[in-house]
């Protein structure tokens, strides 16, 4: 879930003479919906791009099912990170659920794994702007 900060400025009564602390409002951003979303595919898309967060090597199976499922999935490992046990259990898992759909899995950040269903590779070349 996204969510956005955004202040309140004071109506032309309030800063004529009355002054009031300045509201904190937040805007959740999935609650938003657009006109144009339908033509852009929204959920009519065959291939979805998903994005999970690994706590512990528990939480993988609910991740690597949307892989079967035919979705991308890029995986947030920040948290565990450090524990190099757990890393080298969820990389082999994830290489063979790969293997599996005959898709693909490589480090895409720093903390980020994505791995992809069938049809889709993953580029190991970045691209690079400003050049």
């Amino acid at each position: 879930m996204t969510i956005l900060k955004k202040k309140n400025f004071p109506s032309s009564q309030e800063s004529e003479g009355r002054q009031h602390a300045s509201a904190e409002q937040y805007i959740d951003l999935s609650e938003m919906t657009f006109e144009d979303e339908h033509i852009l595919g929204g959920d009519d898309a065959s291939t979805q791009v998903k994005v999970g967060e690994l706590f512990r090597y528990e939480d993988l199976s609910l991740l690597t099912s949307e892989v079967y499922a035919g979705n991308a999935v890029i995986l947030d490992f920040t948290s565990i990170a450090n524990d190099d046990l757990t890393m080298k259990r969820i990389t082999s898992e994830l290489k063979s659920v790969a293997r599996d759909v005959n898709g693909d899995v490589a480090g895409v950040g720093k903390n980020l794994l994505m791995v992809t269903p069938q049809g889709m590779k993953i580029d190991r070349n970045k691209i690079k702007g400003g050049l």
